[in-house]
């Protein structure tokens, strides 16, 4: 009887684990992609928690702090220590990108880019090597922090979940964003603010379709990282009365300051990536010499190293000096610069935050400007941290949440929406990139955001084309042409000339409308061809070949397979081409509706 019940058990457990019933529950149902998000909150809190556990144990044994203290606010005596550590991290690094340069070509996705251009595909090999390289720029003090690790493996290894299951392309876009929002929502102890960074960084769109999914990966997510470290990232604002109207003037003030100082924080980095570049030092030797001058600047203080965790807290909870604020802010922002533009892997998420409170505690000394402003420096400093992250990182409502889940006090989030929205704005017109769409940009990428354009260049000419077209050589006669290609029979034909390169298109009606009276007869095919310098490639997608069509006003064109051949291997028309871009368009607005 026992036998028989544990065996019922096993094979209610074999079909609930099936792979074909999962992937069938998933792509059938939002339960089943909620689950799947719950699996991937599940991973990306190990992940996370696995990473700050290798990057605490490299701090202590490079180092040699305390496992209680944090790399950024320790006391390091040892100065020597200070220059060659950042070197040796540069050394190893660039020893993995000499080996990185011969097996792999490609370069290497991120989580952006993934979801805006390949419908969520990431490689987990990939995501694992950047993982690797951000543990050890950041475990030998480079100045970077770990967020751009966390979201890259937490986004692989949901991505490759995905994969497994076979989901469709927006699934896989939400499933990739769960893991994003995990990472983060772990990294913070901030479910709210993994959600958000979701929604605005890595899907690109809110959609009520993927709520459920992003919020319970992140819920999960952040249970776990809180069972296995314990970890909380909290500031103490303190009492301070209450937040009245005259507040928001220096708030406001304070958040087109820090958006001026991202934009040339941003700046800064490409400036430095691009030196190197232009250099004829090759890049696995840039991140050891980017050690040295990060050593050099630790060596006046340490909290330049790692992401700087320890140090904000510890400029937060004491008084310190103007002089002493800009100092420490001028050698963060440099030594982020170096880390980032010299080879380190890694983002500037935390540093952005580190360096925005040292600009807000700057700008609590103008407090006795504004009369009847109540705000104490701490709060400056809550306030210049979201306003710079949103510079540079972008999502003013991620950061908005991240104060809210940081401090606990909602009048101090209404105080930070509206310095992080003028932020925003500021940057968005003055300067229309945040740091991870900045690069794309200097790369040749025309994407600001991960909003889905990868389906517009996977729509290409090459898919759309009709491959069985009607040819005929240039030099026939028109009564050749005529029996060839009675009327009735097509609507068009392309020519070609001996060495079969195209020579443009001839309308069959046309030729079979021209009247046969003596003044025509001297008339050869010649004189009936159209559009012949318009014509289309392959590569090309929709949009591009729909600006074509209206550029030539034609109905249909000619596709060759490249500028210098000019070898004609289709036909396409504008009707075909307008119908199903418009077809993918509706399905687009049909997913972030919520329809499909």
């Amino acid at each position: 009887m026992l036998m028989k019940l544990d065996r019922r058990r096993f094979r209610a457990l074999r079909v609930f684990f099936d792979p074909g019933r999962l992937r069938a529950l998933t792509r059938r149902s939002e339960v089943g992609l909620s689950l799947a998000g719950a699996v991937v909150g599940i991973i990306s809190g190990l992940a996370v928690t696995g990473m700050s556990f290798v990057s605490n144990e490299l701090h202590q044994l490079v180092f040699g702090i305390a496992d209680s203290e944090r790399l950024s606010s320790s006391e390091i005596e040892n100065k020597m220590l200070l220059l060659t550590a950042p070197v040796i991290g540069g050394a190893l690094l660039g020893l993995l990108l000499l080996v990185l340069a011969k097996r792999r070509k490609k370069p290497m996705v991120d989580p952006i880019e993934a979801n805006a251009l390949h419908g969520g595909r990431l490689s987990l090999t990939d995501s694992i090597i950047v993982a690797v390289q951000n543990l050890i720029s950041n475990g030998f003090g480079a100045s970077v922090g770990l967020e751009a690790g966390y979201t890259q493996l937490a986004a692989g290894l949901a991505s490759k979940f995905g994969l497994k299951l076979q989901l469709r392309r927006s699934d896989l876009r939400t499933l990739v964003g769960c893991g994003a929002a995990g990472a983060i929502a772990a990294a913070f102890n901030a479910p709210l603010t993994g959600a958000f960074y979701a929604f605005e960084l890595i899907i690109g769109t809110y959609t009520i379709v993927s709520l459920t999914p992003v919020v319970v990966s992140a819920l999960v997510s952040t249970l776990i990282a809180r069972l296995l470290a314990g970890s909380d990232f909290t500031i103490d604002i303190g009492s301070f009365g209450s937040v009245v109207p005259a507040d928001y003037i220096p708030a406001l003030l304070l958040g087109a300051f820090c958006a001026g100082v991202g934009i040339l924080i941003m700046q800064g980095v490409a400036f430095v990536e691009e030196l190197a570049r232009k250099s004829s030092i090759a890049p696995p030797f840039r991140p050891a010499l980017g050690g040295i001058i990060v050593g050099l600047l630790a060596m006046i203080s340490p909290q330049v190293l790692s992401a700087g965790h320890g140090a904000l807290h510890l400029n937060l909870s004491r008084e310190v000096a103007i002089p002493t604020l800009i100092g420490l802010f001028l050698l963060k922002s440099f030594a982020s610069a170096i880390s980032i533009g010299s080879g380190f892997r890694g983002g500037l998420f935390f540093a952005s935050l580190f360096m925005g409170a040292l600009l807000g505690k700057v700008f609590a000394y103008c407090g006795p400007y504004f009369a009847d402003a109540t705000l104490t420096p701490v709060i400056y400093a809550v306030v210049g941290m979201s306003s710079l992250a949103v510079a540079v990182i972008g999502g003013p409502l991620t950061m908005t949440f991240l104060a809210l889940e940081i401090t606990g006090d909602f009048p101090i989030t209404a105080l930070v929406l509206a310095a992080v929205i003028t932020s925003s704005l500021v940057v968005r017109s003055t300067f229309g990139y945040s740091f991870a769409t900045w690069r794309f940009h200097l790369r040749g990428e025309s994407i600001r955001s991960a909003h889905d354009v990868g389906w517009i260049r996977n729509l290409t000419v090459d898919k759309l084309m009709r491959a069985d077209v009607k040819t005929a050589r240039a030099g026939i006669s028109l009564e050749e042409f005529k029996q060839a290609f009675p009327i009735g029979s097509t609507q068009r034909v392309i020519l070609v000339e001996e060495s079969e390169k195209y020579a443009g298109l001839v309308l069959v009606p046309e030729i079979y409308a021209n009247p046969t009276d003596a003044q025509d007869e001297g008339k050869t095919l010649a004189d009936f061809i159209h559009y012949r310098n318009d014509f289309l490639q392959p590569q090309m997608n929709a949009r591009q070949a729909a600006a074509i069509f209206d550029k030539s006003e034609s109905e249909a064109l000619a596709v060759v397979n490249n500028l210098i051949e000019r070898k004609v291997i289709g036909q396409l028309s504008e009707s075909y081409t307008l119908r199903r871009y418009s077809e993918e368009l509706d399905r687009r607005r049909r997913e972030v509706s919520g329809e499909i």
